[in-house]
């Protein structure tokens, strides 16, 4: 794209801080393939893991653990590293190219169930490293891509409603590839309704080659629009500072602390629900399989049709308004799914739908706040160091998620979870299992979500600071 304001072109300028909507789309679809692999793995993976591979829970829940520990520890590693690359790609470009087909090499690998042994119990180790191994490379080159990418929010604008608006367009994208992801999921499953194995090796098949290619229409659509904002807003030192001295300097950063605090509380209520709906749906309302995917379509539907209208009033009442509005729906959504009784499917799809109209506050409203937060770094270090600010807030997540994923496996097999087989594909479980199941769909994620809320009101950063910000990152580039 052109930055020259004399071309006659009719494409935005970065002196405008505006961009124009082949960008947004371009960046929209960087997080087209890594929202796909998300969906499919916090949906599908753990009831996978369970009733096709056969893995006891305990184990289940100990190879995600795993996964997720070493993905949460090398997000700060890429992170500091993108920030430090030097290339005429630009610091976040040359991962995303290199890292984005092992990344769906490695999720296609991640549905097959080898054996290892006639011996059961040998069986079940050989499983376990199979798919912690996998996991590891997996999470590794997930990082790759997707963290590089989310660190072009900050280097395509700095516009305080711009970013919003962009955020918009990456999480229609991303929820976008959630939908994608279900409907190809509940489409698999109505057309070999009776051999799982084979549903998840294809789902796993397809989900990874329509992964990797947005990640280079990303590439392809953003550079020259990054290359023109890095010249026109420079760095004022280049990234000079220790690992640990950055990671001291951005605790002393008392809105990054709230940010990590929002997000990590909103998405441990997203993925924990997204995770445990497989179980909720079968063994507690006794519905087929196919109706987890409607469930999850019908929130991720609802969030994706709330993101512009979240982002239209985000720009009248700001951000904090906008979170408050969402998590409050949320809030009676999840606790009613505690209540809901075998049978109330119409009430349950209600629930569902309510509940996304806080999942889009959910994808929005953080990751809106964190590159104003940056430039308040910027302006106290003198250096743009988005890389390590992306990378911890995703570090905490992981770390918290991958927690709560395996302590809710671990309660699943201490209660006794019965696995389904095909003579019987809906084992009753017993109640220990059951009350595992609607705690984790209904009060656990609404404390969650609670905490975020107080945080949500206390936290400092308005717009009218962020514009003195900028002003005064103005004056020193001058």
């Amino acid at each position: 794209m052109s930055d020259s304001a004399s071309d006659g072109s009719s494409q935005q300028t970065p002196e405008s801080e505006k961009l124009d909507l082949s960008t947004k789309l371009a960046f929209g679809a960087g997080d087209l393939g890594t929202a796909i692999t998300a969906m499919i793995g916090i949906s599908y993976l753990s009831p996978f893991l369970t009733d096709v591979a056969g893995l006891n829970p305990q184990l289940a829940g100990q190879t995600q653990l795993v996964g997720k520990v070493w993905d949460a520890v090398n997000d700060p590693m890429v992170g500091v590293l993108s920030d430090r690359t030097q290339s005429q790609q630009g610091r976040r470009y040359p991962w995303m190219i290199w890292g984005a087909i092992p990344f769906g090499i490695f999720f296609f690998l991640q549905w097959i169930v080898p054996h290892f042994s006639n011996n059961d119990q040998a069986n079940q180790w050989g499983l376990f490293w199979y798919y912690t191994a996998i996991s590891i490379l997996f999470n590794a080159f997930y990082t790759v891509v997707n963290l590089p990418y989310t660190a072009l929010t900050a280097e395509l604008t700095q516009d305080y409603d711009e970013r919003t608006s962009l955020n918009s367009f990456r999480f229609t994208f991303s929820i976008g590839g959630s939908i994608l992801a279900l409907v190809i999921g509940l489409v698999i499953s109505l057309i070999i309704p009776s051999n799982r194995s084979q549903q998840y090796l294809l789902l796993g098949a397809i989900c990874a080659i329509i992964s990797v290619l947005p990640v280079y229409w990303c590439v392809w659509g953003t550079k020259k629009r990054a290359q023109a904002v890095a010249k026109l807003h420079p760095q004022t030192e280049q990234i000079s500072i220790p690992l640990l001295q950055q990671l001291k300097i951005a605790f002393t950063n008392r809105p990054f602390l709230f940010v990590v605090g929002i997000y990590l509380c909103s998405w441990l209520a997203v993925q924990l629900t997204a995770g445990i709906i497989p179980y909720f749906v079968t063994s507690w309302m006794r519905l087929p399989q196919w109706h987890i995917s409607l469930v999850l379509l019908a929130v991720q539907g609802t969030a994706m049709s709330m993101l512009f209208v979240w982002s239209a009033i985000s720009r009248r009442y700001g951000k904090q308004a906008v979170y408050f509005m969402g998590m409050s729906v949320w809030m009676i959504a999840q606790s009613g799914l505690f209540f809901v009784q075998p049978g109330q499917v119409v009430l349950m799809y209600v629930l569902a739908v309510l509940a996304g109209f806080g999942v889009s506050t959910a994808y929005l409203v953080p990751w809106s706040m964190l590159p104003d937060v940056i430039e308040l770094d910027e302006l106290n270090t003198g250096q743009r160091r988005e890389g390590i600010f992306y990378s911890f807030i995703v570090f905490v997540q992981k770390i918290c998620l991958g927690i709560a994923v395996n302590v809710v496996l671990q309660r699943l097999g201490i209660a006794g979870y019965i696995k389904p087989t095909n003579e019987i594909p809906l084992p009753i479980q017993p109640d220990s299992v059951l009350q595992v199941i609607r705690f984790s769909i209904g009060p656990i994620p609404a404390i969650a979500l609670i905490c975020g809320l107080v945080l949500t009101y206390f936290y400092p950063l308005t717009r009218e600071m962020h514009a003195q910000i900028l002003l005064k990152l103005k004056e020193r580039q001058k």
